[in-house]
């Protein structure tokens, strides 16, 4: 079922309004502002609701999860044996609430537990979101444009690994969204992006930590990354940007097409603290940020979506890594490009930046965001 024509409507009545301008939570807005922020909220809750009525009881959607619960149980099982912990305890955290009431339950829902052939496969890798649209959330100043089409992004960057698998699925039509490509990226472990010549990152011609993948028949991407480190003023987080229509090059980077969603993923803080008291993360001296003061994670929940992933420790230490999953609504028709101004760009032989990067554009979210 494809519900587009009412959905546009409403959207397009918010859209008319005047573009919103950069704001974070504890700024001032004036009337206007505050009228478009209703508006904006009142869009995606209309998405939400008409997506979850949709596709509810739809047996496509049903036999969809179920085949990702049987993909995560196989790459849960195959990573352990990969790392020689098939018969490790593990850590599983399991959560679903707005926020801040999930992210104090969080620390509850954390816990040592036995696995066994019998444990339900739907009580450990369910997804916590069900066709839902996905908030979009501002770009930040450091994405790179044509990165490498690649799933192991990691380049010796020391850190805990961590195997991120996102499944992406069309809120208009509750079908996966199937070959649109997932850019990713983080920092390293003491808070420098590669990429990029701003002070203090990694520079132009490094590549460390950024990866591109095309979304499969069930919409899915994995990636072999590290838990991310943080820098002053940001919680832990992990940047996505999901591009449609684009081209897929000879040298095996990509070109065109459109940003149709831009996110950022954040993580338990009970997770956060234990890794910062480890190496090389207890190097970085920049002061923490928890997760409910960052200025940029009210952007990332509502209601219906829960932006921290759901993860499993594959062993009984931090060096046998981390099983992380999400899933994640998107409107493919969306076309967010504004938002998504890049602050340099790979070519053959190197990076180099982008003289028409706007700053301001990138520290604001579309009007789809939480």
């Amino acid at each position: 079922m494809v519900f587009v024509p009412s959905i546009a409507a409403t959207l397009a009545v918010a859209l008319s309004l005047t573009p919103i301008v950069a704001g974070h939570p504890g700024e001032k807005y004036g009337k206007r502002e505050a009228l478009e922020e209703m508006g904006n909220a009142h869009v995606v809750s209309t998405m939400n609701a008409r997506a979850l009525e949709a596709c509810q009881n739809s047996p496509a959607v049903k036999a969809r999860k179920e085949r990702a619960m049987a993909r995560r149980a196989e790459t849960f099982a195959r990573l352990r044996k990969d790392r020689g912990t098939e018969n490790a305890p593990w850590l599983h955290r399991r959560d679903a609430a707005a926020l801040e009431k999930w992210a104090a339950l969080s620390h509850d829902k954390t816990g040592t537990v036995d696995f066994t052939k019998e444990t339900p496969s739907k009580e450990i890798f369910g997804s916590n979101t069900s066709c839902v649209l996905t908030p979009d959330n501002a770009n930040g100043p450091y994405f790179v444009y044509q990165e490498h089409i690649r799933s192991d992004v990691v380049e010796g960057v020391p850190g805990v690994p961590l195997h991120l698998e996102m499944q992406f699925i069309d809120v208009q039509t509750c079908e996966p969204a199937v070959g649109i490509l997932i850019d990713t990226w983080s920092c390293n472990a003491t808070g420098a992006y590669s990429g990029v010549s701003a002070r203090g990152e990694g520079g132009l011609d490094t590549t460390f930590l950024r990866g591109v993948q095309q979304a499969d028949a069930d919409g899915v991407v994995s990636f072999d990354t590290i838990f991310p480190g943080h820098y002053q003023g940001r919680a832990t987080h992990q940047h996505l940007v999901a591009h449609v229509g684009s081209e897929i090059l000879p040298n095996g980077t990509y070109t065109g097409g459109q940003v149709a969603h831009l996110s950022q993923l954040f993580f338990d803080q009970a997770l956060r603290d234990t890794i910062e008291a480890t190496a090389p993360y207890s190097d970085n001296t920049i002061p923490h940020t928890t997760n409910l003061r960052d200025w940029f994670t009210g952007y990332a929940a509502t209601p219906d979506y829960d932006p921290f992933p759901n993860y499993i420790m594959l062993g009984g230490g931090l060096s046998d890594g981390i099983f992380a999953w999400a899933e994640l609504g998107l409107n493919t028709s969306s076309n967010w490009d504004y938002y998504a101004s890049y602050a340099s760009i790979w070519k053959e032989g190197g990076g180099y930046d982008n003289p028409d990067f706007d700053f301001r554009a990138v520290g604001s979210p579309p009007p789809t965001h939480g």
